[in-house]
């Protein structure tokens, strides 16, 4: 499995990423599966959010982390905050709202690090833009967790070019990566300036949905031909298309089946042409281009 830096002042981490968020739905025995066949296919980022799961997805690996802690230092850990749910977990909160307040993030990530059964997160980044998100106050949280160790490495989801922008403003330390959602589905962040932004600061985005969901575009026609053109699957074509836009995008798996992330793995393998992948753009398109 390759592996690359997020930015040059960033965290390496492997190509494809583990995504977690419905690993809540599967026994323990097929967590700690998962895990393992992630490592063993060279898969060694995971990808959390405090709120996936109820607000139990992290104490789920975490139990992995509990009887296996030599693996940790195997793995790059990801997770979000700043969304709050309406949970029977959190009886204060009354309607699903946003928080980026220092008391909110900083409580988050106390959590987080307990609910993983570990001292530090690689990555930590913001769920979604919030309106009421203070720049300057954010930067010093941010600056107050790295410098505790807490948190080694920064980012964003889910935000626009201007919202990435304000914040970095405010920083001293880079944002390393925007984690979007961009897909055959959707892809709009080709032509919004969402990757000509991150590539101006030098960040590659983390591809959330990178499969649309299982939702296919074009003709089955089509990809029947481009299937047997490189003796490859759907998601295993969709996956390398993101793969090789220059903007170095690092697709995030969503799958609770072992076999999945090992036929995911064999997507780096993929090498389509300059007009495959047009040819693959025009069926999400539904056009040529111009």
């Amino acid at each position: 499995m390759q592996r690359d830096k997020l930015h040059p002042d960033g965290p390496e981490i492997s190509r494809l990423v583990a995504g977690v968020w419905r690993w809540h739905t599967v026994s323990p025995e097929t967590v700690d599966r998962l895990v393992r066949t992630a490592l063993d296919q060279g898969i060694s980022t995971f990808d959390h959010a405090d709120i996936y799961g109820d607000h139990g997805n992290e104490e789920i690996f975490g139990q992995v982390l509990k009887k296996q802690p030599a693996l940790r230092a195997q793995m790059e850990l990801v997770t979000k905050c700043g969304i709050k749910l309406v949970s029977d977990k959190r009886p204060a909160t009354r309607l699903k709202h946003y928080d980026t307040t220092r008391a909110h993030v900083t409580w988050s990530v106390d959590h987080s690090l307990a609910a993983l059964g570990t001292d530090y997160l690689d990555l930590l980044l913001i769920h979604r833009p919030d309106p009421l998100l203070n720049p300057a106050e954010l930067a010093e949280t941010f600056a107050d967790l790295k410098q505790q160790g807490k948190v080694l490495h920064v980012g964003v989801s889910n935000f626009t070019p201007s919202q990435f922008d304000v914040l970095q403003q405010a920083l001293d330390f880079p944002l390393v990566t925007n984690q979007i959602e961009i897909s055959l589905s959707r892809v709009d962040p080709l032509f919004n300036g969402d990757l000509d932004n991150l590539m101006l600061h030098r960040v590659r985005a983390m591809a959330w949905s990178p499969l649309g969901g299982g939702k296919r575009v074009g003709d089955e026609r089509d990809w029947f031909a481009m299937a047997a053109k490189h003796n490859a699957s759907y998601s295993q074509l969709a996956l390398a298309w993101l793969m090789q836009h220059p903007s170095g995008i690092f697709p995030i798996i969503g799958t609770t089946q072992p076999d999945r992330i090992v036929e995911s793995a064999k997507a780096l393998s993929v090498q389509l042409d300059r007009q495959d992948w047009f040819e693959m753009l025009r069926w999400a398109t539904g056009r040529e281009v111009a």
